[in-house]
């Protein structure tokens, strides 16, 4: 059998459904969720629905760490079976050090590797891992799938709401006078990623205001345009990301809609009933 020109690997925070893996053939490399001694791959040795049915009794909390540059070594040697380069999409370097052990792995292998470091996590990477793709499809080479993914870091954004800081705040992921005002005044915090780093948006009373909130800015954002892509994420609250997508298809019907559970590594660090709206144009 000819081997393919190009793979492409992204890790486990993209939040990829199984369904759009298997679509596009993408290698997945998991980052770990390190629990009660227990180091867990994400989205293998446990899944969204085990993590988050666990993590609402335990007295302990989870904490999260990136693959080895070893661990990236034999992904990347498993895939130089069958392909002749590699496109690999990550985390923002400024979230994980994912991306650094990808860096170190790509000199240690022979075959060719295009490194895009995506500058945000979940739903967008999983969109920049999309276009990549597409681009394969659409005959280009790994440079030409890579830049496909490169041309939607600051396009491809997302608007999301946590029950609470405490998650992010423990994680390091957002500085304490944040969580401070929040848990004094018991707001809704809407977050995004920016440049590369959760950043706050806004704090709304009530989750309810806060969700139109996310949609209003949204739309704000889009300013009248299509977007390409629309990203529903949520950690445990499926009742209203199903809501979120029926509404963004009725309302954008010409977007591909991805909707997806956070999975346990990037809930390790926004807690359940997140809800978030991604989109791409």
């Amino acid at each position: 059998m000819a081997k393919a020109k190009v793979a492409i690997v992204t890790d486990s925070t993209s939040c990829l459904t199984p369904e759009l893996i298997s679509k596009y053939n993408i290698h997945v490399i998991p980052l770990l969720v390190n629990w009660d001694d227990q180091s867990l791959k994400d989205g293998i040795d446990i899944t969204a629905d085990q993590f988050y049915n666990r993590l609402s009794t335990s007295q302990s909390m989870p904490a999260t760490s990136q693959p080895s540059a070893g661990e990236f070594v034999e992904l990347y040697e498993e895939v130089a079976k069958t392909a002749e380069s590699i496109v690999s999409i990550h985390i923002s370097s400024d979230l994980s050090g994912t991306f650094q052990s990808a860096t170190a792995a790509k000199d240690m292998v022979e075959i060719p590797v295009e490194l895009v470091d995506s500058r945000t996590a979940a739903t967008p990477l999983g969109m920049m891992v999309i276009e990549a793709a597409k681009a394969l499809e659409d005959g280009a080479d790994a440079a030409g799938a890579a830049a496909a993914a490169k041309a939607l870091v600051g396009k491809a954004n997302i608007y999301f709401v946590v029950d609470t800081l405490e998650f992010l705040h423990r994680g390091g992921r957002i500085g304490g006078a944040s969580r401070l005002i929040g848990s004094i005044l018991s707001l809704k915090p809407i977050l995004t990623v920016q440049d590369g780093k959760v950043e706050s948006h806004a704090s709304v009373r009530t989750k309810k205001k806060a969700m139109k909130a996310v949609l209003e800015t949204v739309n704000e954002k889009l300013g009248g345009q299509s977007p390409r892509y629309i990203g529903v994420i949520h950690s445990a609250a499926p009742a209203e990301a199903s809501k979120l997508s029926a509404l963004m298809a009725d309302q954008f019907s010409g977007a591909e809609i991805i909707e997806a559970d956070l999975t346990p590594v990037v809930g390790t660090h926004v807690g359940p009933g997140c809800v978030g709206l991604a989109y791409s144009l």
